[in-house]
């Protein structure tokens, strides 16, 4: 599907965005085992977050869609009949590898063609650790045999920080014997230690030390999921873009290990106000009102990139009209994506005549450069497809999004918001 976007001079309104994918997947999967009905509203709309549930009702819990609200009857699993699919999500593989490979059966979990493309030594090594016996294609790629059998807890270092891979071996650890200790280079996302501790697990956090006890007895809660906000980015960006903006962005979740996003994006002059905010099921979750501003530029390293690992795209449109521009090192993780993250923004940035120069584990935008209108190509990357949607906002002309039906994967409303706000 082509989409056509239009400049715009202005951004304005209200807009409520879908559940955040990050903590859907979690809560999906912890209701899955946890004993009891969990119901779930305001559930990502997004199809990585549909493979999880595909997922969960494929090992036998029964799922029901309700007036928006996602209820799952959780208990033990049941070995699949068929390969398990997470379609592109690779949140949904590399975390239910960490549940399937403490269970009594074997099973087998793939996706699609990117997917298979990833990587998975990361959760691999420490499950293997862990007593798991998982064989993969090549040694490393999806699909996964995952030959479920009793694990015992490990002490284990991230080599390099991922909450996918913090979060696979934490739900391994709800099926060991013995305590389960997760140690952080730096800190990364701590939705699964908040789901853990609302459905009733036992954990002892001291700063980038995550140990899990023995024995959760998981119950069933009734929760609700904040607006995402890593898809807050995009409206974010298109408003800092634009000439003239004035919006707010209702209810998105406002967690700590998230606000280097909001921290980064002050620092670099945005005028962003956080309002009415509240705590619901464990998460912060509160209001943003952005408005026009003029952006200075910054540089993206270290513990930061790792934090803002999704969100560089958007940001790399924005550091590309900001005043200095922008940097981004320490972010080799882009590599391994849905798509080569630096390849594909260098080339899309290219056809619109902005200049970067790239690196292995990042890029260096200059400032005060100007987009120009032209045929976009994310390769099947939602992020990307996004990032470059934002960017057409302050095209000097009409650009084409090839392939838009890409955002689906985490916000198929996202075109249809976008249009509200510039309307």
């Amino acid at each position: 599907m082509d989409k056509t976007i239009s400049p715009a001079r202005a951004i304005a309104g209200m807009i409520t965005l879908p559940g955040d994918k990050s903590i859907s997947h979690r809560y999906a999967m912890l209701g899955a085992i946890a004993g009891g009905t969990t119901a779930i509203s305001n559930y990502s709309t997004g199809a990585d977050c549909q493979s999880t549930l595909g997922a969960v009702a494929a090992l036998g819990v029964p799922v029901e869609r309700t007036n928006g609200v996602v209820k799952i009857q959780g208990g033990a699993l049941r070995a699949p009949a068929k390969d398990l699919d997470a379609g592109n999500s690779g949140s949904t593989i590399r975390m239910l590898s960490g549940i399937l490979a403490g269970q009594p059966f074997d099973s087998r979990i793939g996706g699609d063609e990117s997917l298979s493309r990833r990587p998975m030594q990361r959760i691999m090594t420490p499950l293997g650790q862990m007593g798991a016996s998982i064989e993969a294609r090549d040694g490393k790629f999806p699909p996964l045999q995952i030959h479920g059998r009793a694990l015992h807890g490990i002490d284990y270092t991230l080599p390099v920080p991922s909450a996918q891979v913090k979060s696979c071996i934490l739900l391994a650890g709800l099926f060991a014997k013995g305590d389960t200790i997760v140690r952080e280079p730096v800190r990364t996302r701590d939705h699964t230690e908040i789901a853990l501790k609302e459905f009733g697990a036992e954990l002892e956090i001291d700063r980038r030390v995550i140990a899990l006890r023995e024995g959760a007895l998981l119950e069933g809660r009734e929760l609700f999921v904040p607006g995402d906000l890593s898809s807050a980015t995009f409206f974010l960006v298109a408003a800092l873009l634009v000439p003239e903006a004035n919006l707010v962005i209702h209810g998105v979740g406002l967690n700590p290990t998230r606000s280097a996003l909001l921290d980064f994006l002050v620092a670099m002059g945005a005028q962003i106000k956080v309002i009415d905010v509240q705590q619901t099921s464990g998460e912060l979750v509160g209001d943003l009102r952005i408005r026009s501003s003029k952006i200075s530029g910054g540089v993206i390293e270290g513990a930061m990139a790792a934090a803002l690992i999704d969100e560089i795209p958007a940001l790399a449109v924005l550091g590309a009209a900001s005043e200095n521009g922008l940097t981004v090192r320490d972010a080799a993780e882009l590599r391994v994506k849905e798509t080569d993250r630096i390849a594909t923004l260098e080339k899309n940035f290219r056809r619109m005549g902005v200049s970067i120069e790239s690196a292995p584990d990042g890029f260096h935008l200059a400032g005060k450069q100007k987009f120009h209108a032209a045929e976009i190509d994310p390769e099947g990357d939602h992020r990307i497809a996004m990032a470059f949607s934002v960017a057409a906002l302050a095209a000097d002309g009409d650009c084409v999004i090839h392939g838009a039906e890409a955002a689906d994967v985490s916000f198929p409303e996202f075109f249809s918001t976008l249009h509200q706000i510039t309307a």
